[in-house]
């Protein structure tokens, strides 16, 4: 009982050390504890619990050496052994030395499967994670447990035609009876809403007995992702608790889906509720006041946030920043990035500083000169000016304004070799398409020679976005024919082009094409295309019939596209038809009322315009009041 005392309390103060001292100076104070033995498995664990921290993770050399260590000492063959090793490669990012190990190990159990699986999850290699899953399925002698069996639903729901394999796993564990607790029905429904579809999520959520908070911010994300915001706020206030997730959730999808003032009225809401903002909600309120432009409230909530610790999370202060960029205050907003960049500086984490931010702000305000001092700045201060800024500031550039400062990027990247990024590729290809320069796009693409989608989808796009259907449908065919599989923005960027040059029994091919070839899935942006695409071409009533026909009815967006066709079209007897529609779905907004009221003007039917102006003021359609935030 004694010897038991002293070794608690020699790990003790271990666990004090491993906050300040390097794993190996750990190693050496383990080394000389008393009977080694007994604590070989602790040891691990000390070393397996200290490189869980992203920040500090262990280098693959003092991995190898602690791995040696057990090697030398007889104890890697041990299962506990081998499983808190495994487990430390794969906390240190070392996945390719965790695949070794575990070909090493010859006897494993549920847990050397759930770590390594668990490990390809957590750093995206889904496919990876799939594939040692259905070894292990095959092998046969050990059963998935819970935790397997979570790591695997997400990876489902992360790759292509995963929905399937999703499914039968789940099969699986109601035929096999396995125990169903919280966290795995919620890894099930995350499946389901993630892969769309959403009949299923929606059956077994109603079929859950145990939700929580999380269960119902899963459906209402899934509700938000397919555009249906009637459902989304009904099942929002259907909630029995809501916590600040399910208000972000909310605000953010209701802002994302263009219904500012909808997210406006929940934030002020949310105030009064008093569930204390966190980051995310500070982040998110500050893009909403930068889409709304409104300063004025955006101020008071910088005032709110300052008297909070929060206010030195690099997020909060980046989102603060974007506002006041693009809200005109670049004054405030260089103030703002100058203590920002003070602040990370301290802790040497350069890549936290949004220097997109602060460039994109400068050309979204018409600073050229400030916005290539800046750049240039960056340059010579031989900061690391990595893909994603390249790429933010390429995109801002997409101004003929700006093309002087978009061909020096691109010179900057081809000298930085960075020029076979598909990402920045794509960044350049659509910097020169909505500068005007086509031609350069076009020769952009041409010298990437890569069968890469993005960068194939980005090609296509310019030319749609250029009213050239014909050629968008051209490259789109050429795609198919190299065998490059179209995606969801693929098919996006195709139906654009359809419907931006009036190719009707294209589009409505592709869009077949899409689901019964592809078997992708349609979302809001593509029955969106399709509705713009027969309204465009005057097809009106065809367009009417295409929303009943695939159970549209309730997506706001499409009848709005529908609605503004009439106003082209001049038709008050289809207008007036979809503006019931859109106020059984919005009957507080207010643009159904103004595009029914200007189809009735540009009519000369002035006294059916005025009768709609005085109904919106029946119904209290109006601008919301001010706020206080402080």
């Amino acid at each position: 009982m004694i010897w038991k005392k002293y070794v608690d309390f020699t790990f003790l103060s271990t666990d004090s050390l491993l906050k300040c001292s390097p794993a190996v100076s750990v190693l050496s104070v383990l080394s000389n504890t008393a009977n080694p033995v007994l604590i070989k498995l602790h040891h691990l664990q000390y070393y397996s619990h200290y490189s869980s921290s992203p920040s500090v993770p262990l280098s693959q050399i003092n991995v190898e050496v602690i791995h040696a260590t057990k090697i030398k000492d007889g104890s890697a063959q041990n299962s506990s052994s081998s499983n808190y090793l495994l487990n430390l490669y794969t906390k240190s990012y070392h996945l390719a030395s965790a695949q070794k190990l575990f070909d090493e190990i010859p006897q494993r159990d549920v847990r050397t499967w759930t770590i390594l699986i668990s490990g390809f999850t957590q750093y995206g290699c889904y496919r990876n994670a799939l594939w040692l899953f259905i070894k292990m399925q095959k092998e046969g002698n050990v059963s998935p447990n819970e935790f397997t069996l979570s790591s695997v639903l997400k990876c489902c729901s992360s790759v292509s035609h995963g929905l399937r394999l999703g499914k039968s796993i789940h099969g699986w564990m109601l035929t096999a009876a396995v125990y169903l607790d919280v966290a795995l029905e919620n890894a099930v429904l995350d499946l389901y809403v993630k892969c769309e579809a959403l009949d299923y999520a929606k059956r077994f959520f109603e079929l859950l007995g145990d939700k929580n908070a999380v269960s119902w911010n899963i459906m209402l994300a899934g509700y938000l992702s397919i555009g249906d915001m009637e459902k989304s706020v009904k099942l929002f206030k259907k909630m029995p608790e809501k916590d600040v997730s399910s208000w972000n959730t909310i605000i953010d999808g209701l802002m994302r889906r263009g219904f500012e003032k909808d997210a406006l009225e929940l934030l002020c809401q949310m105030t009064s509720c008093r569930p204390s903002f966190n980051e995310v909600t500070f982040s998110i309120s500050f893009a909403l006041m930068s889409s709304l432009r409104n300063l004025e409230l955006g101020r008071q909530l910088h005032g709110k946030v300052r008297r909070l610790s929060i206010y030195e999370d690099t997020l909060v202060r980046a989102s603060l920043i974007d506002m006041y960029c693009k809200c005109g205050q670049m004054e405030k907003a260089s103030r703002i990035f100058q203590e920002l960049r003070q602040v990370v500086a301290e802790v040497q984490h350069s890549h936290s500083v949004p220097w997109s931010t602060i460039v994109s702000g400068y050309i979204h305000n018409g600073m050229l000169k400030d916005a290539l001092e800046f750049f240039s700045s960056m340059v010579r201060d031989q900061l690391e000016v990595d893909v994603f800024t390249l790429s933010s500031i390429l995109s801002a550039c997409a101004n003929s304004e700006f093309l002087e400062l978009g061909q020096q990027i691109h010179c900057y990247v081809q000298k930085l070799g960075h020029i076979w990024d598909i990402f920045l590729i794509s960044a350049i290809i659509d910097m020169y398409a909505k500068c005007g320069k086509l031609n350069s796009a076009w020769l952009s693409f041409e010298q990437t020679q890569t069968q890469n989608i993005v960068v194939w989808t980005t090609m296509i796009n310019s030319y749609a976005i250029h009213g050239k259907g014909a050629e968008a449908v051209q490259l789109f065919e050429l795609m198919l024919n190299q065998r490059i599989a179209p995606n969801e923005v693929s098919f996006v960027s195709v139906l654009t082009a359809c419907s931006h040059a009036g190719l009707v029994k294209d589009g409505c091919k592709y869009f077949r094409l899409m689901n019964q070839v592809y078997g992708i899935k349609p979302g809001v942006e593509h029955f969106t295309c399709m509705v713009d695409l027969f309204g465009r071409a005057g097809c009106l009533e065809e367009a009417y019939d295409f929303i009943h026909e695939n159970r549209i009815s309730n997506m706001t967006q499409v009848w709005k596209v529908l609605l503004s066709s009439c106003l082209v079209h001049k038709n008050v007897k289809m207008a007036r038809r979809v503006t019931e529609k859109l106020l059984e779905l919005q009957p507080r907004e207010d643009s159904p009322y103004i595009l029914l009221s200007n189809t009735c003007s540009d009519n000369d039917n002035w006294d059916e315009a005025s009768k709609i102006r005085v109904l919106m003021k029946e119904m209290k359609v109006m601008k919301l009041p001010g706020q206080s935030w402080t």
